[in-house]
């Protein structure tokens, strides 16, 4: 088997493209989400602590010289994506135990039918009752 072909096969196995789906179909639910808190979440939360801009917070270690650029510890972006991470990862908390909840209803809704070969005995004893 040529080498073309073992990886026609590895690449159009289910496995393969299914998890290809899911990290395209990731990335696009990433960027809603960081919109989210970016856009619509954050604002309020600044509202409430104060009009402070984490991201903006940092301490200068070395002023800019003719020769050198200015050395900042950046620690206000730090706090910013411990708190953005900390709201996405709730999002997709409440998402995913969302959509659990919705399979779990589902499921109890509509009990699974017993196998044919279930009914088809129970038909024979119904018969034999007679």
């Amino acid at each position: 088997m040529g080498m073309i072909q073992e990886f026609k096969e590895f690449a159009v196995k289910g496995n393969v493209v299914d998890m290809a789906v899911g990290v395209i179909i990731g990335a696009a639910f990433g960027k809603i989400v960081s919109s989210l808190v970016t856009d619509v979440l954050m604002p309020p939360i600044g509202v409430l602590v104060g009009g402070v801009d984490f991201s903006k917070l940092s301490f200068t270690l070395l002023a800019a010289t003719a020769t050198a650029p200015t050395v900042v510890i950046s620690y206000g972006k730090f706090i910013q994506t411990v708190v953005d991470f900390t709201i996405i990862a709730a999002v997709i908390f409440m998402v995913i135990k969302g959509i659990n909840s919705m399979k779990m209803k589902a499921e109890q809704a509509a009990p699974a039918a017993p196998p044919a070969q279930e009914v088809l005995l129970r038909e024979i004893r119904d018969l034999l009752k007679k």
